[in-house]
């Protein structure tokens, strides 16, 4: 007789749990084939449960081919072949799978990318959300191609135009679900073989997701001005990722004159390429924005790529880039049986988000909002105790600055210190692509996730670290 223990069967239906009972000791061989099987009363009234449990329980194993019936025979094991190490191998490893291990709760966590849900427009969201599903427009149930809806990509022009002096043509831009998806379709579409000159330091990310395409990768010691293309000529790269307007994580925002020397690099041949990464380019907090590579030559071989992941929120996985007009119908040619990877419907709500303005008014919020932590982290930290022994570079930009320790103790030392006292930071040499000396410790501190009344704690615990 079929022996089931239900009291191990949690949540489970008892049909469900029956079910999966007699399957596994069918797998491990308990049960050996062309068995019979006992039939559905007497099963029944020997576990406990009802007839129709048994019946529906022994119907599933029938329509898998677990077991078969011959009529007014009954129920029979169907001759399976197991391999009775793989069945083991396949128990134990689910026996042994160890649970994740739990995220960290850290005071301050300096590496994160997230921002305040308290600063996110959720009411404004929801009613722009409303206002699209009430539309009833069949267009939100339709394929979008791969560059994603019109309409979104229109006011993604428009954007430009006004914020960053581009002219483009909505035909030119890409939508894709954050930059990783566009990464990932720029290999396929440039050719694996294509080999990428990344920035060392870098934002290592980027360098991992286009070797996971198959692409090769040469990182380019940067100079203080950024990547040198004299570094270039004794590469065999096609291809250049930068980020000019503020480079992360150094900060460094590349001269104009450094800028013409890569677009010379780039016009040399017809198939080298410039990649230009804005990210976090609308946190300029002192003078007017810096012009892009792509405005200072619209018809050259630039790719532009921007996200609305740090404007929004990092789980807004909502990217573009924006192709040079000699690429966009190759682009569409070899690609275009793709369709665009973000939903119609969140298209269509970020759409009209901008139309009304509403973006614009969100940027400038939250610009007025990092300026202020920045602001006050930084007043702060000079009239700590830390300022004798810290220096603060490239406060300017972007969501980020450096804090230079000079002390002669190595960095991963001060670095765990640091997390005993529950603040979560990133080296500046973590972003080197090798190993790289120090002359003194250099912390990156990305305070998008910091919250303005625990600045003064922070800063205690890191002088507690720092200085002991």
């Amino acid at each position: 007789m079929i022996t089931v223990d239900f009291s191990k069967r949690g949540e489970t239906g008892l049909c469900e749990y029956l079910y999966n009972s007699i399957k596994a000791q069918i797998l491990e061989g308990k049960l050996p084939a062309n068995s019979k099987l006992p039939s559905k009363r007497s099963l029944s009234s020997h576990l406990g449960i009802s007839v129709i449990t048994t019946q529906n329980a022994y119907a599933q194993l029938i329509s898998e081919g677990y077991i078969y019936s011959i009529e007014k025979k009954g129920f029979f094991v169907t001759d399976i072949p197991v391999s009775n190490n793989s069945v083991q191998r396949g128990q134990t490893s689910m026996e042994n799978l160890t649970p994740p291990t739990p995220t960290p709760q850290w005071f301050a966590d300096f590496t994160s990318n997230s921002t305040s849900a308290q600063k996110f427009p959720f009411t404004l969201w929801a009613h722009t959300m409303r206002q699209v599903l009430n539309s009833s427009d069949e267009k939100l149930l339709q394929r979008s191609s791969i560059k994603g809806i019109l309409e979104l990509r229109t006011q993604i022009a428009l954007y430009l135009k006004s914020f960053r002096n581009m002219e483009v043509s909505p035909e030119q831009i890409i939508i894709g679900a954050g930059t990783e998806a566009l990464y990932s379709m720029l290999v396929q579409f440039l050719n694996r073989s294509t080999v990428f000159a990344v920035e060392n330091p870098g934002y290592k990310k980027v360098r991992d997701i286009l070797e996971l395409n198959g692409a090769t990768c040469i990182p380019i010691q940067l100079d203080k001005q950024g990547m040198n293309p004299k570094d270039l000529e004794s590469t065999n790269a096609s291809i250049i990722h930068i980020s000019p307007n503020h480079h992360f994580p150094t900060g460094i925002v590349m001269p104009v004159r450094r800028r013409l020397e890569l677009l010379a690099w780039a016009n040399a041949s017809p198939e080298r390429l410039i990649i230009e990464d804005d990210y976090d380019s609308e946190f300029r907090f002192n003078g007017k924005p810096l012009p892009t590579l792509q405005s200072t030559n619209p018809q050259s071989n630039i790719i532009y790529m921007n996200t609305f992941t740090k404007t929004l929120s990092p789980s807004f996985r909502i990217s573009y880039m924006v192709l040079p007009p000699s690429l966009v119908n190759d682009f569409v040619n070899k690609l275009g049986s793709y369709s665009c990877q973000v939903s119609a419907f969140e298209q269509f709500t970020l759409a009209r988000f901008m139309e009304e303005g509403n973006y614009e008014t969100h940027i400038n919020r939250m610009k007025n909002y990092y300026r202020s932590i920045r602001n006050t982290f930084i007043q702060n930290l000079q009239k700590s105790q830390l300022m004798p022994l810290c220096q603060i570079t490239e406060e300017e930009a972007g969501l980020h600055f450096l804090l230079t320790v000079h002390t002669k103790e190595a960095g991963n030392l001060l670095q765990n210190r640091l997390k005993a006292q529950g603040i979560n930071i990133s080296l500046l040499s973590d972003y080197f692509y090798n190993s790289e000396p120090e002359a003194a410790p250099t912390f990156v501190i990305n305070y998008s996730c910091i919250k303005k009344d625990l600045i003064d704690e922070t800063i205690k615990r890191m002088e507690t670290a720092l200085l002991t």
